[in-house]
């Protein structure tokens, strides 16, 4: 990455700044969500490396995991291999006040088993032709559907798998199958190409954002999910904490000096 590229990222400071507005519009978002039994389901799809999980992370680093809940599914099992496609994906679907988010989805089948062959030419096909349908589906269903695809370029993704090779604390962000589809950057960008093609359509569109400075992409990201779901602020009566009865009062420490505890070492 040229020193040029390393000057135009956002800064800290200033990211953060911008970062602590959206995550207070966010609760908000969250309060109506609740209110009004919204059903939400984000997608976030994109190569490896492309930033994903950074964004979800400042997506739901201050709101309630009750209301914002991450699906991030294994490679599915022998039954699971057995089952309709959607299937497995289906039973982690939002209830009422509810955003799933997908830290990768369904659209698995139109990339990576794709290009890496866990899927016939003849099943992807299939998926491309049929998906449309079934999220239109979804969304008659009452459903809010947001598809995003984070874009990353070649060699902002190399310098990325490199500092992960590098570093202890991300070394388990790259596995066997990262490093397959390393080498596999034109594969992946045709299998991209043919499924924004086939399933960005007028009721589900692709939005897709560049990636290669992740705070810009996050905040870009989270500005355009408020954007896509109308909503207002709550008005909530402030909360009072009630006072304390002296009722039953006793040691209520003396109880725990007979427990074990944790060395503090810091």
């Amino acid at each position: 990455m040229s020193t040029d590229a390393d000057a135009q990222r956002m800064k800290r400071k200033a990211y953060e700044k911008e970062l602590g507005k959206l995550q207070v519009e966010l609760c908000h978002l969250q309060e109506w969500v609740k209110a009004n039994k919204l059903r939400v389901i984000i997608l976030f799809e994109g190569r490896d490396a492309a930033g994903k999980g950074g964004t979800i992370k400042a997506i739901t680093e201050k709101v309630s995991p009750r209301v914002f809940r991450v699906a991030a599914l294994p490679a599915p099992s022998d039954r699971e291999n057995t089952q309709l496609f959607l299937q497995r994906y289906m039973q982690h679907f939002p209830a009422a006040g509810e955003i799933v988010i997908f830290d990768r989805s369904w659209y698995n089948r139109a990339g990576v088993e794709y290009v890496m062959g866990f899927c016939t030419p003849a099943e992807h096909k299939r998926f491309l032709s049929l998906c449309p349908q079934m999220e239109q589906y979804i969304i008659e269903g009452g459903i809010i559907l947001i598809k995003l695809w984070l874009e990353v370029g070649m060699d902002e993704q190399e310098r990325r798998f490199n500092a992960r090779i590098d570093d202890p604390l991300r070394q388990w962000k790259l596995s066997p199958m990262d490093t397959e589809s390393y080498g596999r950057w034109y594969d992946y960008s045709q299998a991209r190409d043919l499924m924004l093609k086939a399933t960005s359509t007028k009721q589900s569109p692709w939005y897709i954002i560049r990636s290669d400075d992740k705070r810009r992409a996050r905040l870009n990201c989270i500005a355009h999910l408020l954007k896509l779901i109308p909503h207002k602020r709550m008005q909530k009566s402030k909360i009072k904490l009630p006072k304390r009865t002296a009722k039953g009062r006793y040691d209520d420490q003396a109880g725990l000096r007979r427990g074990t505890f944790v060395a503090e070492r810091y």
